[in-house]
């Protein structure tokens, strides 16, 4: 990967173009892909997967990158079930926000007492804009460690 595979001004790139990242900004990172604590999440373990260059959909990923994502997700399902104690992962991904048109994909943790009013879809009402919601970056930071020993 090279700085011609990033696009200055996008959030997710100008995170990766980075020469040094805290642990919730770089949870895990190979060839391909990132893995972040979400900035703006109000639930522990939040992960956002993204690729390391711009791509815009799924159809504009390498062969090897594609290749490696479910492999991927099933090791951090994993790592997040240790980690949370979740009953099951939701992963999706949209990518519409304004400014966050770069691929990326949620993998949440649902946990068995997740209240049925923020269960499917309306998982998102636990990202929120209100920045003192927010997880703290400590949290994040140890919780992105946390997932990191698991995946060892």
């Amino acid at each position: 990967m090279t700085n011609d595979d990033l696009v200055p001004g996008c959030y997710c790139c100008d995170q990766q173009a980075s020469p040094s990242l805290p642990p919730r900004e770089d949870v895990l990172h190979t060839d391909h892909w990132r893995v972040v604590h979400a900035f703006n999440s109000t639930l522990p373990g939040w992960l956002v997967v993204l690729p390391t260059r711009h791509v815009a959909s799924f159809t504009e990923l390498t062969a090897e990158a594609a290749d490696e994502l479910g492999g991927l997700v099933r090791r951090l399902g994993t790592a997040l079930e240790t980690v949370t104690g979740c009953v099951k992962t939701y992963l999706m991904q949209f990518s519409e926000a304004d400014g966050f048109s770069h691929l990326h994909l949620h993998l949440v943790p649902r946990m068995a007492d997740h209240p049925q009013d923020a269960r499917g879809p309306r998982v998102f009402t636990y990202l929120v804009d209100d920045e003192a919601a927010w997880l703290p970056e400590s949290e994040r930071d140890s919780l992105a460690l946390s997932v990191r020993a698991a995946l060892a």
